[in-house]
């Protein structure tokens, strides 16, 4: 495992760069990668809305200075024609095409912004991931897919009705702002997603392996990487994951289900 994912295991996740971080992820399928030109764009982006940061003091004009830079000046916006390609949750590739999905893009506008020192997080939205800007006060939603439009509650509750369905009950942990850690969690299952569904479940268990080695303190990653080393006949490597899932978690129905997954491979 590169040096870089070892490291982004050991640090506290408040230090974590989303887009730097994302950047690094991005470079293990691009071996030989020169990261330097996308540092450069990362670094621009952040130059540009710095430079108008005086004349954003709400959350409404910080959201609305970062779309214009970030959608309108270079382009990003959501891929609406191929969303379901990997490369939109490859964060090189979403830089040299200037498109991605919801996760990618909310990666960007987030990192962008508490570059300059305004508070951002990628929230926890089921389906289509929106992004908070502003002081926990007085904060707005913006939708970075949708080239950083301000989302109102009333767009809020339809996406949440969209997404879970008309008769399901939205929850707070459904507008929660993630952890750095769980921002990154959520862009790789995305990639792994796609490869499982497109018959490649061994690209996703390289994506799971990653996932535990810069989150292990996550227990779903260490399920689904015990799921798919099963699938691939590693039995040892199962047993492994479920191990150190019994280790991080402390609900109580999560363990009697690992027991007992561990159970049904004793002897195999």
């Amino acid at each position: 495992m590169d040096a870089a994912i070892i490291q982004l295991g050991l640090v506290e996740d408040e230090t974590i760069q989303l887009d730097a971080a994302a950047l690094e992820l991005a470079a293990l399928d691009h071996p030989g990668v020169d990261l330097d030109p996308y540092v450069a764009v990362l670094t621009s982006i952040t130059e540009r809305i710095a430079a108008l940061a005086d004349i954003a003091p709400s959350a409404s004009a910080q959201g609305a200075a970062l779309a214009e830079v970030i959608a309108g000046e270079y382009g990003f916006t959501g891929d609406r024609e191929n969303y379901d390609d990997p490369g939109n949750a490859d964060l090189i590739r979403v830089i040299d095409r200037r498109r991605g999905m919801p996760i990618s893009l909310a990666i960007l506008f987030v990192a962008a912004a508490r570059r300059v020192g305004w508070s951002a997080d990628v929230l926890n939205t089921p389906g289509h991931v929106l992004a908070q800007i502003g002081p926990p006060t007085a904060p707005v939603l913006i939708d970075p897919f949708n080239d950083g439009q301000e989302m109102s509650q009333e767009g809020l509750s339809t996406l949440l009705r969209r997404m879970l369905g008309p008769g399901a009950v939205p929850r707070g942990d459904h507008v929660a702002a993630m952890s750095n850690r769980d921002v990154l969690v959520r862009l790789l299952i995305n990639q792994a997603t796609r490869a499982e569904r497109a018959g490649d479940p061994a690209r996703a268990l390289t994506l799971f392996a990653r996932m535990t080695t810069f989150a292990p303190g996550n227990p779903h990653v260490w399920w689904e990487h015990a799921r798919l080393s099963l699938t691939a006949g590693d039995v040892a490597a199962a047993r492994a994951s479920l191990g150190a899932m019994l280790e991080v978690t402390r609900d109580a129905a999560t363990r009697v289900r690992i027991a007992a997954a561990l159970d049904s491979l004793a002897g195999t």
